[in-house]
């Protein structure tokens, strides 16, 4: 008689045993002559050694079902506890371009040319500059991949922040506390990431810092390491905020800067730090800079016609300005 342990980490045990316990009732089906006793995140197995030990390979592929897809179903239990082992691991390791997957088993994947060149170059650098128009997944991009690192252990949290330039970065004359007074800045970041991780998960998250959501001036003297770093909306930090942004990196960190040049929302005597770090930081070996265009665009057809239309007039107003 052995007995072997499983710690559900990062898992609601509500959501993967099912109602009442029904998936773990059917998981116990499956192997009568074990003795298996849940509590909370941990799973105890005993019985005789060739069981156990192929129970827990069974098991180990139902963990790793969970991770990928957020979803367990009865059919995914039955095939995996009739089956061979190595089998399934097959099946379950397959889909190589997928991200993860988000709420629901919904695969994100990269889904343009430049959307999977930013996902290559996270491989190989670790400071990228996503450029471009709206709606190109870029911060979508992005997020995505820090969530598959997150989950797959290879850094320890995520930090995203974009800068309050409609406050001037002075949140105090706004209502509510901290949370309410930047909420409307980091929306579009907490509808990314809620698309990936369930709502239970992410509200542990953020409470237990592991996800970190923030204005870029709460950057200021701190060491970002073991992190994946996002910052949102770059084209609107100055050229000292991003110094300072870029400056906080530390080891074990992977840096995306996403923005989009031709909307800087700064008064009109102020550089955009943006602009101005794409300009000195060009051709420095370890970083990376994908420029998103309008054939990247996925959200409504129109996004694409309105961006196009917007730059076709900006370019015959700069020619007007030549001549």
């Amino acid at each position: 008689m052995i007995e072997n342990a499983f710690y559900l980490d990062g898992i609601e045990p509500a959501d993967f045993y099912g109602i009442r316990n029904s998936k773990l009732d059917l998981i116990k089906k499956y192997c009568p002559n074990l003795s298996l006793v849940a509590r909370g995140n941990l799973l105890k197995v005993k019985g005789d050694e060739i069981q156990v030990t192929l129970f827990s390979q069974k098991f180990q592929l139902i963990l790793e079902h969970y991770y990928r897809f957020n979803t367990l179903s009865d059919e995914t239990i039955h095939q995996i506890m009739m089956n061979d082992p190595e089998s399934m691991d097959q099946n379950i390791l397959n889909n190589s371009d997928v991200l993860l997957f988000g709420n629901a088993g919904k695969p994100v994947r990269a889904r343009t040319l430049n959307q999977k060149r930013l996902v290559e170059s996270c491989s190989d650098v670790d400071l990228m500059f996503a450029i471009g128009p709206a709606g190109t997944g870029k911060t979508y991009t992005a997020i995505a991949l820090a969530v598959k690192l997150l989950k797959n252990r290879e850094i320890k949290r995520i930090i995203l922040s974009r800068p309050a330039v409609e406050a001037g970065e002075n949140l105090g004359f706004l209502p509510g506390d901290l949370k309410e007074k930047i909420d409307p800045y980091l929306q579009p970041l907490y509808d990314a990431l809620l698309d990936m991780i369930p709502a239970k998960k992410l509200e542990e998250y953020l409470k237990d810092g592991i996800i970190q959501i923030a204005p870029l001036a709460f950057m200021r003297g701190r060491t970002l390491s073991n992190a994946f770093v996002i910052l949102d909306e770059a084209q609107n930090t100055s050229v000292p905020q991003l110094k300072m942004f870029l400056t906080r990196m530390g080891l074990n960190t992977k840096y995306v800067i996403t923005g989009d040049v031709t909307q800087v929302d700064l008064p009109r005597n102020q550089q955009s730090g943006l602009i101005f770090a794409l300009k000195i930081l060009k051709g420095i070996d370890g970083i990376a800079t994908i420029y998103f265009d309008h054939t990247d665009i996925i959200r409504h057809k129109l996004v694409k016609d309105i961006v196009m239309a917007y730059d076709r007039y900006e370019e015959k107003r700069d020619e007007h300005k030549k001549l």
